[in-house]
């Protein structure tokens, strides 16, 4: 089935229609004999090109058509957090409410054409690393590739890279301090 430039399975369909039109709105991972954490989980194992085991995607995650995500064991995607179809997490990554990554930006290079009709610049695509903590209302700008071991504070607006084992914060983003140094 083609939807959109974009190839499913009839079990992926279904499963998205489960996941935006009652999984989603299930309440939080914990609640209620864990019913909407299990569920979300089940549905993001037949959405997801790879679905880790313990993995936990929480309420009001929007990940859009997901056929491309890949998430690692023991990793989580946070409450109403937003993100692209084609992110890659890792393993054992902790990801909280309110995140948002963004995969593509608009042009703005011609000052004689409004930005408006200058298009959109290519995607790109977010690599989260292995042994993550990514902080409350996170922005990620396109393209970000977040290191093993590295922690994102809250509210921060990720707009570059940083080496393994940082703790990151601010906006614009900043290194803080490195996790391996003592």
């Amino acid at each position: 089935m083609k939807l959109k430039g974009k190839h499913f399975t009839a079990m992926q369909l279904f499963c998205l229609i489960l996941y935006y039109g009652v999984a989603i709105f299930l309440p939080r991972t914990g609640r209620f004999f864990n019913l909407g954490g299990w569920c979300r989980r089940f549905l993001c194992q037949r959405i997801f090109r790879r679905c880790g085991k313990h993995v936990n995607i929480e309420r009001g995650a929007n990940f859009g058509r997901g056929t491309d995500i890949e998430i690692g064991d023991y990793s989580g995607i946070g409450i109403n957090a937003v993100i692209p179809g084609d992110t890659i997490i890792g393993r054992y990554v902790m990801m909280a409410p309110g995140c948002r990554i963004l995969s593509e930006n608009h042009c703005y290079e011609s000052i004689d054409t409004p930005m408006m009709f200058q298009g959109k610049a290519l995607r790109k695509q977010t690599v989260i690393g292995d042994d993550v903590w990514i902080g409350q209302d996170v922005l990620m700008t396109p393209g970000r590739n977040i290191a093993q071991g590295t922690i994102v504070g809250a509210r921060c607006v990720l707009t570059k890279d940083f080496p393994p084992y940082s703790i990151v914060g601010g906006n614009p983003s900043r290194l803080i301090r490195r996790r391996d140094e003592d």
